[in-house]
């Protein structure tokens, strides 16, 4: 599992996002923006290897603004020729399980982008682990176009219904451009863990 994280600053953000380009142009141009952002910041991305997608268009982007990019991918998706080709660091894994792994050990916060059911599954695992302690680097969603309005609101009712309290609903950071998003991340002091605690009245 992932170890807390010491202290910064940070050197590594891994980005979870759609292995697809989506129909909005909004979500290539904020996989751009981030990219640009990250070097800007001489922060290396970590990401799921892929050449396809808003993934290839993040890694892309990084690797033509002059940009440090790890990509970690299990054999089956390699095998499929999916595997970003012009990486200097791409680490081939076994599973799904040990891309995520690998990729959480190596990134100091995660950044998820618009995606489908493997980004949503990456960023809440992610988010689950922040909330029981196991790690302590900051989670952050860069909400493009509004696209993750359904999970804002899927995460203020569990608050309200009391199976989120505050401090957890505030594990999961969120901008609308990314300096905005890489400026919480920096400034990021997690809450400690908290266990037992009884419902909200």
């Amino acid at each position: 599992m992932v170890a807390p994280l010491a202290s910064y600053p940070m050197e590594r953000i891994c980005v979870f996002c759609g292995a697809s380009p989506g129909r909005d142009p909004a979500f290539a141009a904020a996989a751009g923006d981030l990219a640009a952002a990250l070097v800007r910041r001489g922060l290396g991305l970590v990401y799921g290897g892929g050449a396809v997608g808003l993934m290839g268009e993040l890694a892309d982007a990084v690797l033509a603004a002059g940009g440090r990019v790890t990509g970690v991918i299990p054999r089956h998706l390699v095998d499929r020729e999916i595997g970003h080709q012009s990486l200097d660091d791409l680490r081939v894994v076994g599973s799904m399980h040990e891309r995520k792994a690998l990729m959480a050990e190596l990134a100091d916060g995660f950044v998820a982008l618009p995606g489908g059911w493997g980004t949503l599954e990456e960023l809440i695992e992610v988010l689950t682990w922040a909330q029981l302690g196991l790690h302590a680097k900051p989670v952050g969603l860069l909400d493009v176009a509004g696209y993750f309005e359904p999970l804002l609101a899927f995460r203020d009712r569990a608050l309200a219904e009391g199976f989120v309290r505050e401090h957890q609903r505030d594990l999961l950071l969120v901008a609308a451009s990314p300096d905005a998003l890489l400026d919480r991340f920096e400034a990021h002091v997690p809450p400690p863990p908290r266990y037992g605690e009884p419902p909200p009245p």
